[in-house]
C-alpha cells in the first residue's frame, strides 16, 4: 500500500502538524499504515526541524512538505511487512497569495 501527498503551513509546528493530520488521511483510507505511522511522522519532523528557523529569512515563505512512501507484506493474513519505504523532504517556498 502507497502513499504520497504535499502540504504547506505558515511555520514549522503548523507544518508538523497538518504532516499528522494527512497522514490520519492515510490511515483511515488504508488502516495497515497505522503500523508506519510513527516513522513516517519521525521522518517528516525530522527533515521540518532541519530547517532553520530565523524569521528575517522566512517573511513571505510558507514550508512545503512532501511525504511518500510504501509497504508491502507476503501474507495479507498478517501484514508482516517484508518491504518498507519513508521518504519527506521539506523546503521553504515563496507565499502564494490566495
Amino acid at each position: 500500500m502507497s502513499y504520497s501527498f504535499n502540504i504547506k503551513a505558515a511555520d514549522k509546528q503548523a507544518a508538523s502538524l497538518a504532516v499528522a493530520a494527512k497522514f490520519d488521511e492515510i490511515v483511515a483510507q488504508q488502516p495497515v499504515h497505522a503500523k508506519d505511522r510513527d516513522a513516517v511522522l519521525a521522518n517528516a519532523n525530522a527533515v521540518i526541524d532541519l530547517l532553520h528557523g530565523n524569521p528575517e529569512k522566512n517573511q513571505g515563505r510558507d514550508i512545503s512538505v512532501s511525504v511518500n512512501g510504501y509497504v508491502s507484506w507476503s501474507s495479507a493474513d498478517t501484514q508482516d511487512f517484508n518491504s518498507i519505504s519513508v521518504s519527506s523532504t521539506a523546503s521553504y517556498v515563496d507565499r502564494t497569495p490566495i
